[in-house]
């Protein structure tokens, strides 16, 4: 089942479904357990009705019950014999014993007497029919034992609820009540409820499923369309075009800006790469053209070759082939190394290695302070010179570079006395082939690489590279990194 709609509406099928069902039973045991109690409550009031009348000595088979079809009754003694059952009474069960006749009371004189054998004296109260004696018996108070069990009257069998009841003669006579109560009424009740049920949950499961596709279908109507204009964009490749955005809050609407996000970054990443294949093709372009003529030119006239100038160009395709490597291993998110190098005499070992400059750099360390920092020393070592570089193709006199220790790292500001960089162009040189264009007038001028690479090394590295204006009237570039402290 691939489809999200049809996934959603039987899971909320599911659910409803089980929580009807749950409280359907719970229903049913709720409603059979009143009606049933409610049975027994009526067995109850019958048996104890009956059980006070044997309290008060009346005869066997002149006790009364009210509705004796609806209610039947039957009287044990403590033997266990049946001594009286309600009118019609043919069979009977769930109350101790089967038996629906009552047992031929005993003579009188076997109840006892005065010995003389005449059955005349005042003993023969103690018949089973009839207990005349004076005085009153009395009803069990305690609990009522509830059973359930079917009977037979006038030819009709039905489940009963029963209650047992004990009672006790003036004689001292114990006997057993039991009185039951219909539960046609309980079974009709459920039985009306379960088919209700029955009927009812297939129709509310269908009205479930139903109205949790439509909602289902409205609500990913949107994504739908995100996925068509996707696709579209995909197959156009026109990173210009963005997927509609619902007017809703919702996380459907927050998926659309995201994604149109994406794509407005993808755009300008997609930009910038063409932009850097363009310019990489036309910076190789002149140097290449220049060493193919000069190599053309020796080919021809041995004694033109200018061995000079086709180095010159070599050189400069290796160090610009060696900046388009860098930069393309940055773009990877390759990851810079955890070395722990001392960032001034990183400075001193730079400055040391440019003896030839136009222009001799001056260089401020403290003797007494120690600015490590972590990370790759080959990296930081060409940050350090293309700033270097910059500063000697645009100073007229004066390169000076100083490290300090501050805010919880180490700084390197380099600067020179030329002519500056303008405040509106302070981020833009730090855009790759970007250059000023005084420096394009510049015959030793690079390819503009140098501050992007040294820009994108010092982020790596966690730190920052800023361009401002020197005291001395040229520009300031200050270089911030994590110290190692």
């Amino acid at each position: 089942m691939r489809s999200v709609r049809a996934r959603a509406a039987l899971g909320a099928t599911v659910v409803v479904a089980v929580a009807l069902i749950g409280a359907g039973l719970a229903v049913l045991l709720v409603l059979r357990a009143n009606l049933t109690d409610q049975a027994g409550l009526q067995a109850e009031v019958v048996a104890r009705e009956v059980a006070g009348q044997l309290a008060l000595d009346v005869p066997y088979d002149q006790l009364e019950t009210h509705d004796e079809e609806d209610h039947p009754v039957q009287v044990t003694d403590e033997d266990g014999r049946v001594v009286a059952v309600s009118k019609d009474l043919q069979a009977i069960s769930g109350t101790g014993t089967d038996q629906v006749t009552p047992a031929p009371s005993p003579p009188a004189g076997k109840s006892g007497g005065d010995g003389d054998g005449d059955g005349s004296d005042d003993d023969a109260s103690d018949d089973y029919g009839a207990h005349s004696a004076p005085g009153r018996g009395e009803v069990d108070s305690g609990d009522t034992d509830f059973d359930n069990g079917t009977a037979t009257v006038d030819g009709d069998t039905a489940d009963y609820r029963f209650a047992s009841v004990q009672a006790t003669t003036s004689a001292g006579v114990t006997l057993t009540i039991n009185a039951g109560a219909p539960l046609a009424a309980e079974q009709e009740a459920v039985s009306t409820v379960l088919g209700a049920m029955l009927i009812g949950l297939p129709v509310l499961l269908l009205v479930v499923a139903g109205v949790t596709w439509l909602v289902t279908r409205r609500a990913l109507r949107p994504v739908e369309g995100i996925r068509r204009e996707m696709a579209a964009i995909t197959a156009s490749e026109d990173l210009s075009r963005r997927v509609p955005e619902p007017g809703s809050r919702d996380e459907i609407a927050r998926l659309a800006r995201t994604t149109n996000e994406t794509l407005t970054a993808l755009e300008a990443s997609v930009d910038r790469q063409r932009r850097f294949v363009a310019d990489a093709s036309h910076e190789l372009r002149s140097p290449i053209a220049s060493l193919r003529t000069q190599l053309e030119v020796g080919a021809a006239h041995p004694e033109l070759l200018d061995v000079p100038g086709a180095v010159a160009d070599t050189v400069r395709l290796q160090v610009l082939a060696a900046d388009l490597l860098l930069l393309a291993r940055l773009d990877a998110g390759e990851r810079p190394g955890r070395t722990t190098l001392d960032l001034g005499a990183l400075v001193h070992e730079e400055v040391s290695q440019r003896a030839g400059d136009r222009i001799p750099v001056a260089v401020s360390v403290p003797d007494s302070g120690v600015f490590e920092v972590a990370g790759s020393r080959g990296q930081l070592a060409r940050v350090i010179g293309n700033l270097l570089d910059n500063a000697e193709r645009h100073a007229r006199s004066a390169v000076t570079v100083s490290v300090r220790g501050e805010r919880g790292g180490v700084t390197v500001v380099v600067t020179d006395d030329g002519a500056g960089v303008p405040p509106d162009e302070r981020e833009r040189i730090f855009e790759r082939f970007v250059r000023l264009d005084d420096a394009r007038t510049r015959d030793d001028g690079g390819a503009g690489l140098g501050l992007a690479i040294a820009r994108d090394v010092a982020v790596r590295h966690g730190g920052r590279l800023t361009a401002d204006a020197a005291p001395e009237g040229g520009a300031r570039f200050e270089l911030w990194l994590p110290g190692t402290g």
